[in-house]
């Protein structure tokens, strides 16, 4: 008997639904706003626990899978997102991720206009750790992103984004602090929250070398459906 509860038919198919790549050593998924990828303090199933009962059930594995998290998403974002299935891919995942060999877009639909269709931003951050916000600070940490706007809709604008530091709520206080606010993003000025709770921030598209095959991998999610007016590109 697998040591995994056992999904429905809905939820198994689903989750097969929204895998982006698979092979023996990464699986991409394409996570929406609301799923958590590692376990919390709400005691709520992380994504790594879903996929490991899913590849049990479809590979009728009855012992133990591995399924460990390089790249994590912030709870309220979706998009693409990174899991090894091996302990020598992981090693080797965290080793592009602290070089800075993952290259992560992200698309983030915002209330207001930015004040140049393209620019980099470079400022100080400091987390707040009781508030889990982040602040622009003289005494923070260096953050790095570069944005260009790609699409107006009626109401929002739609920004693409390159990282270049990984601080917490990066793009999102970044964003904000130059007067655009996410969509659905309270936390960070936003004047409504989204039906769904999550804020509207994709993880669009990531792309590295295979850390065992050594040939390039170069996955897209889908623009979420309550993106409208928005196209795929």
């Amino acid at each position: 008997m697998s040591v995994y509860r056992t999904l429905s038919d809905a939820e198994y198919r689903d989750l097969e639904g929204r895998i982006l790549f698979e092979d023996n050593h990464l699986l991409i998924f394409c996570k929406r706003s609301g799923e958590i990828v590692q376990g919390d303090k709400t005691g709520d199933e992380p994504l790594s626990e879903t996929l490991k009962a899913f590849i049990a059930q479809r590979d009728g594995k009855p012992g133990q899978v591995f399924m460990g998290v390089p790249h994590r998403l912030d709870r309220p974002v979706s998009g693409v997102c990174l899991f090894a299935k091996t302990s020598k891919a992981l090693e080797r995942l965290n080793e592009l991720l602290r070089k800075g060999e993952i290259h992560k877009t992200y698309w983030a639909l915002t209330a207001g206009r930015p004040p140049k269709d393209e620019d980099t931003l470079i400022d100080n951050l400091v987390r707040n750790e009781a508030q889990n916000k982040s602040y622009v600070s003289k005494n923070g940490k260096e953050a790095k992103l570069h944005y260009q706007l790609i699409q107006t809709t009626e109401r929002y604008f739609l920004l693409e984004i390159r990282l270049f530091t990984g601080r917490h709520h990066q793009i999102r206080c970044q964003l904000a602090h130059i007067g655009c606010p996410i969509k659905g993003d309270l936390k960070y000025g936003a004047k409504r929250s989204n039906p769904d709770g999550g804020i509207s921030l994709l993880a669009r598209r990531i792309q590295f070398i295979h850390p065992v095959k050594k040939t390039e991998v170069d996955v897209t999610a889908p623009v979420p459906q309550s993106w409208k007016g928005i196209q795929q590109g």
